[in-house]
């Protein structure tokens, strides 16, 4: 049985979208033409050209593409378009065909008759827990368009703030990288010409001269056998941290440095209020949306202990009290969330929790590139000096030799 994707009309004229399987085209094209339906096209869903393998490595379905889908769907539905009918507009207008396999899949299921919260649940693998657990309560409350134009504006920010980090370490990733091209290069190339110069000559040395000449010659003997240690240990390490144990280490790394772990704190802190309030205020019980709130982080950190505060909720703590005392929520969170617990406006709480840490996360990004490229320069800056030191100095005492 083959597995075929089609697009047909009804004699009503309502456009349909589906898959149906067969063991043939000509079968497939019987089954549905038996069904009364006029159709568009047909094509199997399973057969992939010989190039699709190497092209499909870059393509991917990223936030970015989520926040476009939900934008657009958001849209849709604010201006009354049914939910059929939006989904079959989004399948034309997306040019991601990961993206348009995703929708049509969704319109398929909605088609035969689940709900939209199910359909989007079986496509795991584009839309988060947290994505679908808004979805399902809005469909509990009626206020779909609400819940996917939150969604839109949420995955907004979390491209934004992603955006301005990336951008205040371009330059510093440049320079370091440029530095450790050159670095080679003088090491590789330059060096090993020039120290026979300062050996026949009988120039002493400094240390530091003969630690970066050794360096040279090293490289320069056993290249290959720095690849082959090299290249192992990169891939060893890569898989290392796209573990779980590994994530939690990069994730206390990152905690933990100066500068970054102040930014990605706080980024932390304001995803979690803002996910936990508007899953609370979407009527879901708070050990629940506690649960889905700690998929939504993206921190392996912070998903672990709110696993942990989800069960002390569950067995009848407070959530202040099971946040108290703890490294990674500061006291501010858990007054706050006291306060909201005993006013009984948790969520109106959290709210403000969330706008605090964005200004917090706002003003440490726009003050990054600031912080993070005269570090980065004083450090280049320091190995530079070295290396020519390293080499201006030997020069300095051979020409002082040929004086006397």
């Amino acid at each position: 049985m083959a597995k075929f994707k089609y697009q047909a009309r009804t004699k009503e004229g309502e456009l349909q979208v589906g898959n149906v399987e067969a063991f043939s085209k000509e079968a497939a094209v019987n089954i549905l033409t038996s069904h009364g339906i006029f159709i568009l096209s047909l094509e199997n869903a399973e057969e992939k050209l010989w190039y699709s393998k190497i092209t499909s490595v870059f393509k991917r379905a990223g936030l970015k593409d989520l926040m476009i889908f939900s934008r657009q769907f958001a849209t849709l539905l604010e201006s009354k378009v049914p939910l059929n009918d939006a989904l079959k507009n989004l399948y034309k207008q997306t040019r991601n065909p990961i993206v348009q396999e995703v929708i049509f899949e969704v319109a398929s299921d909605i088609d035969s008759g689940l709900p939209l919260s199910k359909a989007l649940e079986r496509q795991g693998h584009f839309f988060s827990e947290f994505y679908i657990s808004m979805i399902r309560s809005a469909e509990i409350t009626g206020r779909l368009e609400e819940a996917i134009n939150y969604l839109a504006n949420y995955l907004e920010k979390q491209i934004m703030w992603r955006g301005k980090i990336i951008n205040s370490l371009i330059y510093p990733a440049f320079l370091i990288v440029g530095f450790v091209a050159v670095v080679i290069l003088l090491v590789t190339v330059v060096l090993p010409n020039i120290r026979p110069v300062f050996e026949e000559s009988g120039v002493v040395l400094p240390w530091y001269s003969k630690i970066i000449f050794d360096l040279g010659t090293f490289l320069v003997t056993w290249w290959w056998a720095v690849l082959l240690v090299l290249i192992p240990l990169i891939v060893i390490l890569v898989e290392y941290f796209r573990g779980d144990e590994g994530r939690i280490v990069l994730d206390e790394i990152i905690l933990r440095t100066p500068i970054l772990g102040g930014l990605f704190k706080g980024m932390y802190l304001a995803r979690f209020s803002e996910s936990l309030s508007i899953l609370i205020k979407g009527g879901i019980p708070i050990a629940q949306a506690i649960e889905i709130t700690s998929h939504s982080i993206g921190s392996y950190i912070y998903r672990d202990i709110l696993h942990g505060v989800s069960e002390r909720v569950r067995g009848g703590e407070l959530l202040s009290g099971s946040l108290a005392g703890n490294a990674y929520f500061p006291d501010l969170v858990g007054q706050m969330v006291g306060i909201g617990e005993t006013t009984g406006r948790l969520d109106e709480l959290l709210t403000r929790v969330s706008v605090y840490y964005t200004r917090e996360v706002e003003d440490i990004t726009g003050r990054l590139s600031e912080l993070i490229q005269p570090i980065v320069i004083a450090f280049v800056g320091i190995f530079i000096g070295v290396l020519f030191a390293s080499i201006l100095v030997p020069i300095y005492n051979l020409i002082q030799g040929f004086k006397i």
